[in-house]
């Protein structure tokens, strides 16, 4: 018999999520295990609270009731600009309900960078906290609907806020409007969540995820993991970032365990909110491991640590396993993967995740890489499901990242080793990690640039300089002009003003290196990696100086 040719597109409605989404999964724990805790909020003064899956179901209905009221329509953009707090999560999962999309973005964000998450977002109402909404009203002029919140992250708000925040509704309103949402038909390809990733360019892109997305994020979290509903995830990474959000949330959520959320890391707090609540799972970036380094190790329920590269120094020291792996805002969850009952070599970052190609590429020849050479690396999956959806608004990044045959430029450099392990080396982009943040380094040149204007600086350049805490922290290298009057301390003193004035407090340069001529690699351009070598000199100088 003659096998039938397939005329059929893959599609996650019609296969790997259809009839499913985010309401979905929430609702079938909700049915199946309404006792069992989803979320615990620990705050800072150890007042905690807990919602059952059944709860939070319901408190996620209320809250959607309240944003149809409010004038939210299936498509919306709903800005949610808050630290960690249980609010921003029934909002995020509410939101889903109704069928718009929960924007969240960076709070330590100011001036006109509030303005461009909610002009290019085109946000119809904003859900945020007291110490925010000053800086809303004055950088926002397209919204007039905002709910805050009552507390900031479990910390009463100052008279000044509270007399700010009363001018507009309150989160608990929310809340008035009527206890079942009206059910709407899953859509798996629907939009669900925005979130802002920094990378090269001087304003942050919109990544677009989808209640697909989301489910895969959870299902493929889940099983990489081998979490289960037992477990239990400490979470202290800010919820506006992917890893929170999909390693954390959406894996729990699919799992039908628990998060336990804290509003931030907080290394005094760490084992006694570990201890108390038998914490099984967490996400370390490496000022965690500094903060906790010199604290007694109690006898803890710990089974990994996701840590991006495999660090055997941390199982010995703290007895817990590390979960080497790497993905990005676009991937949705961990697109590489190590194994927990398997041992690896240090420092990898492990192998492909089910669901997703790689491609190391060679970026002169376009080629792909020997074994052991690096090379630019390239990624494929589906789009809404393993990879994100678009860049809102965006056409030329989208064109930019992708190839004609779908696959995507990630910007990282690495390489396959001998032992089939892959390897980070050196970043291609121009992206500095600072405590856990993507800074774009041409973002700080452009409003350098801008603010200086023409004819103080010949040249300047941002790059990164190592740091104990931090691991990274920007610095300017800077050649002044000959045809300005200004000294370099005067110079100094405009750019640290600016910067502290109007940018994140992450992206504001820690040092301004004055240099007669920047190191030059082929076609004259600024040698990045020198420039890195000289900041590195100049720290441990400044650091035995100081001792």
């Amino acid at each position: 018999m003659a096998k039938p040719v397939i005329d059929a597109t893959f599609s996650a409605e019609t296969y790997t999520f259809a009839g499913k989404d985010v309401p979905w999964l929430m609702k079938k724990w909700a049915d199946a295990t309404p006792e069992k805790e989803f979320l615990i909020w620990e705050p800072k003064d150890g007042n905690s609270k807990t919602w059952t899956y059944g709860q939070f179901w319901a408190d996620m209905n209320k809250v959607a009731c309240g944003l149809v009221a409010a004038g939210v329509k299936k498509g919306d953009k709903v800005l949610i600009h808050s630290e960690n707090s249980p609010e921003m999560m029934i909002a995020w999962y509410a939101s889903s309900i109704v069928g718009s999309v929960a924007v969240t973005t960076n709070t330590r964000c100011i001036g006109d960078e509030l303005t461009y998450f909610a002009e290019h977002s085109e946000a119809v109402i904003c859900i945020t906290q007291p110490k925010f909404i000053a800086a809303l009203n004055e950088n926002v002029k397209t919204l007039d609907k905002y709910f805050v919140i009552a507390d900031n992250s479990g910390i009463a708000p100052s008279d000044e806020e509270k007399a700010v925040a009363s001018k507009h509704a309150t989160f608990a309103s929310l809340f008035e409007h009527g206890d079942e949402a009206e059910i709407r038909a899953a859509e798996p390809m629907l939009p669900v969540g925005i979130q802002y990733t920094s990378g090269t360019t001087a304003r942050p892109k919109a990544v677009v995820h989808t209640h697909a997305n989301a489910l895969w994020g959870g299902m493929s979290g889940s099983s990489n993991l081998g979490i289960d509903a037992s477990d239990i995830y400490l979470c202290f990474l800010p919820c506006f970032h992917v890893n929170a959000q999909s390693w954390t949330f959406w894996t729990m959520a699919w799992a039908g365990g628990t998060v336990v959320l804290q509003p931030k890391f907080s290394s005094s707090r760490f084992w006694e909110v570990s201890m108390k609540y038998k914490c099984t799972r967490a996400s370390m970036i490496p000022f965690c491991f500094k903060a906790i380094g010199a604290l007694d190790i109690p006898e803890h329920s710990y089974k990994s640590w996701s840590t991006g590269v495999k660090l055997h120094n941390v199982e010995n020291y703290w007895n817990v396993k590390t979960f080497a792996t790497w993905g990005m805002t676009e991937t949705v969850t961990h697109a590489t993967r190590s194994f927990l009952d398997k041992d690896c070599p240090e420092m990898n970052i492990g192998i492909p995740s089910p669901g997703y190609e790689f491609a190391i590429i060679d970026p002169e020849t376009g080629k792909q890489c020997e074994v052991g050479v690096n090379g630019d690396l390239w990624i494929r999956g589906t789009r809404g499901v393993q990879l994100f959806l678009e860049y809102f608004k965006n056409p030329e990044a989208m064109e930019k990242s992708f190839n004609d045959e779908g696959w995507m430029e990630t910007g990282d450099q690495v390489r396959l080793g001998e032992d089939g392990y892959l390897y980070f080396a050196d970043r291609d982009k121009d992206v500095l990690k600072v405590g856990g943040e993507n800074v774009s380094a041409r973002q700080i040149e452009e409003f350098i640039g801008e603010t200086l204007g023409m004819g103080v600086l010949e040249e300047h350049a941002v790059v990164a300089q190592k740091h104990d805490m931090l691991d990274e922290i920007p610095v300017v290298f800077a050649i002044k002009s000959m045809w300005t009057d200004k000294s370099e301390d005067e110079i100094t003193a405009m750019i640290m003003d600016a910067c502290n004035e109007k940018l994140a407090d992450f992206k504001r340069p820690k040092s301004i290196y004055f240099v007669d001529e920047m190191p030059r690699a082929t076609l004259e351009k600024v040698a990045k990696n020198k420039l890195r070598e000289m900041a590195d000199e100049l720290a441990d100088k400044e650091a035995a100086e100081k001792s």
